[in-house]
């Protein structure tokens, strides 16, 4: 697109790969607020009474990386949720970009 009043460059919009990449790791980082949200809200109403099967606990601590830390200090339910779904993002970045380096070209 041509602006009159600029400096005479032409402006592209983003590519589209970009915005699906963007898109993708979006998705990443909502699926890693789900996965901690749904352990929080699973740890909440879960009986307090009944010992947690060690399958459980492992795959809280692979999904939730945070919860290992929060074992052993006091986290906040938004410090975790915020945490998760940066870490979740941080690897959709990075599958994202493996993705598109290992994909034929188009």
């Amino acid at each position: 697109m041509f602006v009159p009043w600029g400096n005479g460059e032409t402006i592209y919009p983003e590519d589209r790969w970009t915005a699906n990449m963007k898109y993708r790791i979006a998705m990443w980082a909502s699926s890693g607020l789900l996965v901690a949200g749904g352990w929080a809200l699973y740890f909440a109403w879960a009986s307090k009474d009944l010992p947690i099967a060690p399958i459980v606990y492992s795959l809280a601590r692979v999904t939730c990386p945070v919860g290992m830390a929060g074992a052993h200090f006091p986290l906040s339910l938004y410090f975790v949720l915020a945490v998760n779904a940066a870490t979740y993002a941080l690897i959709g970045l990075i599958v994202e970009t493996l993705r598109r380096q290992l994909s034929p070209s188009r």
